[in-house]
């Protein structure tokens, strides 16, 4: 009994010297943790009572956030013009869905047309209406027969102009619809216009306004002019 004793005493002390002096040191543990603290002497026990007087820390603000793009200003009026007053009819039409109300006004006058679109004198009356019939067959329905005397009696007008450049876009839409005829020409002459105004554009109705412009050649939109 007492050799077995010695022997496990011996085991027991060979056991230590290895693990003291012998053995590779854990990569996981740190052998001197005192001697790398920061501070140490600032470090204490704290009892319950002082916790539960602690604090809790202050919870983390939100970023604030980005302010959203400022929306561009209204406009305050707008003008699309002019018209003849068959052509202000249907841009009437096209205006009622915005359901403008009392912010649209619309106003007539008269405007000194430069240019005009038209299909050369017929030999008489039956001709022209003829002729008449078949723009109507090709979608054509903004025309007038010239009836006075003169040398443009007979003529079918397609529309006047003030500018050149507005007659020849008409000229380009009729010929579209195969109206091979017509051509452009000068003519000074006082004819009926209306203009629509729009008080009050924001950028939504302004867009509306633009995309519906587009249907109608030789009308401008753009900011509104002084009227009497």
């Amino acid at each position: 009994m007492r050799t077995l004793f010695l022997l496990l005493l011996a085991a027991g002390l060979g056991f230590y010297a290895w693990a003291r002096f012998l053995a590779t040191p854990d990569p996981g543990i740190d052998p001197r943790p005192m001697a790398r603290q920061i501070a140490p002497e600032r470090v204490r026990v704290v009892s319950e009572s002082e916790l539960a007087r602690t604090p809790p820390p202050a919870a983390p603000q939100p970023k604030p956030s980005s302010p959203a793009p400022a929306e561009p200003p209204a406009l305050a009026c707008l003008e699309w013009g002019s018209f003849s007053p068959t052509d202000a009819v249907r841009a009437e039409q096209r205006l009622e869905p915005l359901a403008l109300g009392a912010r649209m006004a619309q106003y007539r006058g008269e405007e000194t047309a430069g240019w005009w679109v038209f299909i050369p004198p017929q030999s008489n009356r039956g001709a022209a209406l003829r002729k008449a019939a078949e723009l109507k067959q090709l979608g054509v329905d903004e025309y007038f027969v010239v009836q006075e005397e003169g040398r443009q009696r007979w003529a079918l007008s397609l529309g006047v102009f003030r500018s050149e450049e507005a007659a020849r876009a008409r000229l380009e839409a009729v010929r579209a619809r195969g109206v091979k005829s017509a051509q452009v020409g000068q003519r000074e002459t006082r004819v009926p216009k209306v203009w629509f105004q729009v008080r009050t554009v924001e950028q939504a109705l302004h867009a509306r306004l633009q995309e519906i412009a587009r249907e109608f050649e030789g009308a401008t939109l753009h900011e509104c002019v002084q009227r009497s």
